[in-house]
């Protein structure tokens, strides 16, 4: 009999950052560790993790970080957590492995996994299991305890055309489901979509009618770990004796390492080179990213890219997922391709790139494994109710239903769970900006909405340190704000009001610096707001020579 404690560190009502742990007994058992990409309201943030401070606190508890696969919200931010403790353990497949190392992180520190071998830590073990999915060697985590299983499913769908690196064994599942699961976690973010995931998302004979009716140069915007989606386009021009030609080095490092390990399969013949990208029939594979929606297509339309110049004649294909929070974006750039005279083909709304499992996709899982307790995961939290809704359909208890926030605790001794805990780990969002892995912190996103939305004044004056007189200033310097040349009598009345309070502000022998600070962002503060009804960042600078 043990003691499990289970919580979220992200990805409970929101989308990516998942970072799941199952504390058994005194050690800790990391599942995923995921980032989350900033929206437009998240002014310079790159990408959004979770706050490790109970991880690093524990660090000595922990026995290990398990990946599911290569998916930047499930391992993306397992970079940061190296970075913070050294000596974890990070348990990953190949081509999970890769990608990380592909990212930066020292291949020796990965410790590479293969489907249905068990790993064991003392009375306790974890069993891999590999799940349909877009990224090749996608596993589930079966964590076996005196007490049962606990499950983690990882993303999946039910797809038995999906073989080989993409395979599901659902045998492994059955078998696991009849020894007994004390509890599963099971993700969210399609459980609205009614009906299985397959077919819509295979999406070969979409791409081939696409080849088949644009004849000319065509551009497909991918991202380049969906490596089963990247299959099907390569499946889709098979036969045309069009040359394909993949534009990045991080690309080519993805695609290359796939084709070696059987992930992507074609005829080397297949593959082109820069001397054939203004090809009338060429193919150009380009890179995509969520943390920059849509940049690689920008830098092209804007005519900013190297090797790629835009024609009236081409095609653009974004075969890859499009997402809420950059369809203002997609709007825009679709647009622009509009104006040069391209063609633009989106994928259709009855089909999709993501790989996540639908209603009948999930009670195929539950239906394998009756679990004891059943939580939902992954995604914004009335996913997370409707997916607690087909539990229920299944005639599992509500009370054994357990809807969650992130750092709530679920506890459960000796195989029941304890209804009074009412236990909460700290989370956070840790907002990253370029390589810093220090935390910006809100203070700094709201300085940088108030300069987006109102701009900058800067009061500049010079003081003589001997005589404490003014000799240079006070110069008004503005950036979007008011311009200037237009505004010159509001130019007069803030300088008139800096020199006011500085020369107030000066005595003999003592100049009152955080005086003249403070007055000037008070005093210009009220009459900016009088005169314009912005407020824009007034910032003074006063020094002695």
């Amino acid at each position: 009999m043990c003691n499990i404690k289970i919580f979220s560190l992200g990805g409970l009502d929101e989308m990516g950052k998942n970072c799941y742990c199952v504390e058994i007994d005194k050690d800790i058992f990391v599942f995923d560790c995921g980032l989350k990409y900033a929206n437009e309201n998240l002014y310079g943030i790159d990408y959004i993790i979770p706050d490790f401070e109970y991880l690093i606190k524990n660090k000595n508890r922990i026995k290990g970080v398990f990946l599911t696969h290569g998916h930047y919200e499930n391992m993306g931010a397992a970079k940061d957590l190296m970075k913070e403790i050294p000596s974890i353990k990070v348990y990953a497949t190949k081509f999970t492995k890769y990608i990380l190392t592909n990212d930066g992180v020292d291949s020796a520190r990965i410790t590479e996994i293969v489907p249905h071998k068990k790993i064991n830590f003392g009375p306790v073990s974890i069993f891999p299991i590999n799940v349909n999915h877009s990224a090749p060697d996608s596993v589930m985590y079966v964590i076996n305890t005196k007490d049962g299983a606990i499950v983690y499913t990882g993303d999946f769908i039910v797809d038995p055309k999906m073989m080989d690196k993409y395979a599901m064994d659902l045998g492994k599942i059955a078998y696991i489901g009849k020894q007994g699961v004390l509890a599963l976690l099971c993700e969210s973010v399609f459980s609205e979509r009614i009906g299985h995931t397959s077919p819509s998302h295979r999406l070969t004979s979409f791409f081939k009618d696409s080849i088949k009716h644009h004849e000319n140069r065509m551009i497909f915007a991918v991202l380049p770990t969906h490596i089963y989606t990247i299959q099907e386009i390569f499946d889709a021009a098979a036969n045309t004796h069009r040359k394909i030609i993949i534009m990045g080095k991080n690309l080519q490092n993805i695609i290359s390492f796939s084709k070696k390990e059987g992930y992507l399969k074609f005829p080397d013949n297949t593959l082109g080179d820069l001397s054939n990208i203004d090809d009338k029939d060429a193919i150009l594979l380009i890179q995509d990213s969520k943390e920059n929606p849509y940049a690689s297509v920008s830098k092209i339309i804007n005519g900013y890219d190297k090797f790629i110049k835009l024609k009236k004649t081409d095609t653009v294909v974004f075969a890859e997922p499009k997402y809420d929070s950059s369809e203002k974006t997609l709007v825009k750039v679709e647009n622009d391709l509009a104006t040069h005279g391209c063609d633009i083909i989106t994928i259709p709304k009855d089909k999709t790139i993501l790989h996540h499992a639908s209603s009948e996709d999930l009670m195929i899982m539950i239906d394998l494994l009756k679990p004891k307790y059943y939580m939902p995961v992954k995604g914004e939290y009335r996913y997370m109710v409707n997916n607690a809704n087909i539990a229920s359909e299944l005639n599992m208890s509500r009370d054994n239903i357990l809807l969650k926030q992130n750092g709530d605790v679920v506890e459960i001794k000796d195989g029941k769970l304890n209804n009074e805990c009412f236990d909460h780990v700290k989370v956070n969002d840790i907002l990253i900006d370029g390589n810093s892995t220090e935390d910006v912190g809100e203070l700094v996103i709201k300085d940088r909405e108030m300069l987006s939305e109102n701009g900058i004044v800067l009061i500049s004056a010079t003081i003589s340190k001997k005589d404490k007189v003014i000799l240079v200033g006070p110069e008004v310097t503005t950036r979007g704000f008011i311009y200037v040349k237009d505004s010159s009598e509001m130019i007069e009345e803030i300088k008139r009001l800096s020199l006011n309070i500085i020369e107030r502000n000066i005595s003999e022998n003592y100049v009152e610096y955080n005086k003249i600070k403070n007055e000037i962002r008070e005093e210009l503060g009220k009459y900016l707001y009088h005169e314009t009804e912005c407020k824009p960042m007034i910032i003074a600078v006063v020094q002695e020579v």
